[in-house]
């Protein structure tokens, strides 16, 4: 099971990379400099790019591709303005525009980095949210950290339960799809009619399922 941490931190050394590395170990069992980390602010002129020319970099391709490919996702911001960093929304902006199925379907571990404990349910209304957006499933319990909270050993225990968490759900869950449409099951939801992809029901509009507001009525009449 392949993991791979995205982190928006801004500093050198970060201490929003440093809690993402602890995430994968606790996730992983695995060394923390062996987790694949994607440095956000080294990709930052390629993702302005992006906007613009509608292309990636190779850098920035690479990255995607590795987001895409990873059976898990531990995605770590500093908070600005009560929210996520602008360059972290700005990547998965991206990715959503190249492929807008790229995270369906995939194991997501939330969580972010803050000078106080004030902005701690910046995980509900903000990360979680996107995240459900993008379709993703993600685990259960987030995980803030403040200034105050390194060494201390609730943050500690915050890291094991939310990497236990994301390593039950990829071991879980069936592979993501890659979120391209090659690998469409040729199969239906016998609930909805609908293609699914990667084990998510795709929600492409279908002619073939749609009932005339008219038979619905007759329908509705002859059994009242």
């Amino acid at each position: 099971m392949s993991v791979v941490v995205v982190s928006a931190g801004l500093s050198v050394p970060s201490s929003t990379r440093l809690l993402g590395e602890r995430l994968a170990a606790a996730a992983t069992g695995q060394a923390p400099k062996d987790a694949r980390v994607i440095e956000l602010r080294d990709l930052a002129v390629d993702i302005a790019h992006n906007f613009t020319s509608g292309f990636p970099a190779p850098a920035l391709a690479d990255a995607m591709d590795a987001v895409t490919g990873a059976d898990g996702l531990i995605v770590v911001t500093p908070v600005f303005s009560a929210s996520y960093s602008g360059l972290f929304k700005s990547f998965f902006d991206v990715l959503g525009v190249r492929d807008r199925r790229a995270l369906a379907g995939k194991p997501v571990l939330i969580a972010a980095t803050g000078g106080t404990p004030r902005h701690s349910l910046v995980l509900e209304h903000a990360l979680r949210p996107l995240f459900a957006h993008l379709r993703a499933v993600v685990v259960p319990t987030g995980v803030y950290a403040a200034a105050q909270d390194w060494g201390d050993r609730g943050l500690d225990a915050r890291i094991e339960r939310a990497g236990g968490e994301l390593a039950a759900l990829m071991g879980a869950l069936p592979a993501a799809s890659g979120g391209t449409d090659g690998g469409v099951d040729s199969g239906t939801d016998s609930g909805t009619g609908g293609v699914t992809r990667g084990g998510v029901a795709d929600d492409r509009f279908d002619a073939r399922n749609v009932v005339p507001f008219e038979e619905q009525l007759a329908a509705l009449r002859s059994a009242g």
